[in-house]
């Protein structure tokens, strides 16, 4: 994919849905008594897998257009479920199929079958499943077993670790507690909750006890880290206002980065749909300053930090992200492919064992990079040419169609989207 440089960049964007929300409107209502109405679905190809494992499992699901309807099931079927490069839909499924009585095979594509799946199998286990992994990777087997509720202290602040316990303990007998080191995105509790489910949180601590499901219609919001790269554009080159964007609070750390950064943005709009926050966000071009990052706020933003490192490349200063070793065992090492993308610009970026080091500088050249078949690197990538003096190409970029297959076409022509 060849993208040209822009002097200036303004628009109105209608960003995909957030794949986070879509996934789990998708999977919970599967599981859950009724019928239920998904409104502005993300239809990329992760979202597309998980889809086709709850068919395969035995729920009824349909598209039409951006909607997708979902009539669930009570009693899953054995199955074999190809989660493609999702890990969302394989974390959360092994979760959700434990203690259901099933045997459930899941498979995923050479990217996926890489990425570490003990970190979910091991607390499952602790409630009394029978999961088993290939060396702590896919293919996963989960077993029919009777589960027992407990307490669960989790090794990493992680959402789908946290959810995958959570939708087990709704059929374990009991109640199940846990308790993270820093709060994760919190989409699986309000959606459980919205759904009929025994829950509570306190703190980073999350109780469930058993509860039956009862489907819910979902309008998803729009993906604040797909915003992300508009966002940053608009800070970079001109003016964006990226419309219905989810502002949950537990992934709104780019604003807070924002804050740091001296970047001008409002929040406009402010309203609350199916129990998220949303609104409109308005940014533009700024004066960037450098800033330092930690542990305690990578839960909320680890899915925008590439292009947070594009953003701290062109800043005034010496920007150091630490605490996010999470990004090693993202679809690539995004540690070393943001950094490689970012010199293959002409950017000063020094890898850590948990984040950058990232020296800004006045322009980026441009030039060649690799996706590295992730669909963050190719997309942070492509805001990195726009602002750039040459432009350049990426190589393998067809991996955006994992989560936002709209993103070129609305990036060549962002005046068309208003």
């Amino acid at each position: 994919m060849k993208i040209k440089r822009k002097d200036a960049f303004y628009g109105e964007f209608l960003i995909p849905g957030d794949k986070s929300i879509t996934h789990r409107a998708i999977m919970f209502n599967a599981a859950a008594e009724g019928s239920a109405v998904v409104k502005n679905a993300l239809l990329g190809e992760d979202c597309l897998s998980t889809i086709g494992c709850m068919r395969a499992l035995g729920a009824a699901v349909r598209i039409e257009g951006g909607t997708v309807y979902v009539t669930g099931t009570s009693a899953f079927r054995d199955a074999e479920c190809d989660c493609g490069n999702s890990g969302t839909t394989m974390r959360l499924l092994m979760g959700l199929v434990a203690g259901r009585g099933v045997n459930v095979k899941f498979t995923g594509d050479a990217s996926l079958s890489k990425r570490p799946m003990e970190r979910v199998a091991r607390p499952l286990r602790l409630l009394g499943a029978k999961v088993e992994t290939t060396d702590g990777t896919a293919p996963v087997y989960v077993r029919g077993s009777a589960l027992k509720g407990c307490r669960v202290d989790t090794q990493v602040a992680s959402a789908q670790v946290k959810s995958a316990v959570l939708l087990a303990a709704l059929g374990a007998e009991g109640t199940t507690t846990v308790c993270e080191p820093l709060r994760s995105r919190d989409h699986t509790e309000r959606m459980l909750a919205a759904m009929g489910a025994k829950i509570r949180t306190e703190g980073t601590s999350v109780t469930v006890e058993k509860s039956a499901l009862h489907c819910v219609d979902v309008d998803v919001p729009a993906d604040i880290s797909s915003a992300a790269y508009f966002m940053a554009l608009g800070a970079l080159r001109g003016e964006t206002v990226c419309k219905n964007v989810g502002i949950n609070p537990t992934r709104t750390g780019i604003l807070q980065v924002f804050d740091r950064m001296n970047v001008q943005y409002s929040l406009e709009n402010e309203r609350t749909v199916c129990g998220e926050p949303v609104a409109d966000i308005r940014v533009k071009k700024s004066a960037l300053r450098a800033v330092k990052l930690d542990r305690d706020i990578m839960p909320s933003l680890i899915d925008e930090l590439p292009v947070i490192a594009v953003l701290c490349s062109l800043a005034d200063g010496e920007s150091v992200i630490r605490g996010a070793e999470e990004l090693r065992v993202k679809e690539s090492d995004r540690i070393e492919t943001t950094a490689a993308m970012l010199r293959a610009f002409g950017g000063d970026c020094e890898t850590l064992a948990d984040g950058f080091v990232i020296r800004g500088k006045k322009s980026l050249r441009g030039g060649s990079a690799d996706a590295c078949g992730d669909h963050r690197i190719a997309m942070s990538a492509a805001v990195a040419l726009t602002a750039s003096e040459q432009g350049g190409e990426i190589a393998g970029a067809d991996c955006v169609n994992i989560s936002f297959p709209q993103f070129f076409a609305m990036l060549k022509e962002p005046e068309a989207q208003r």
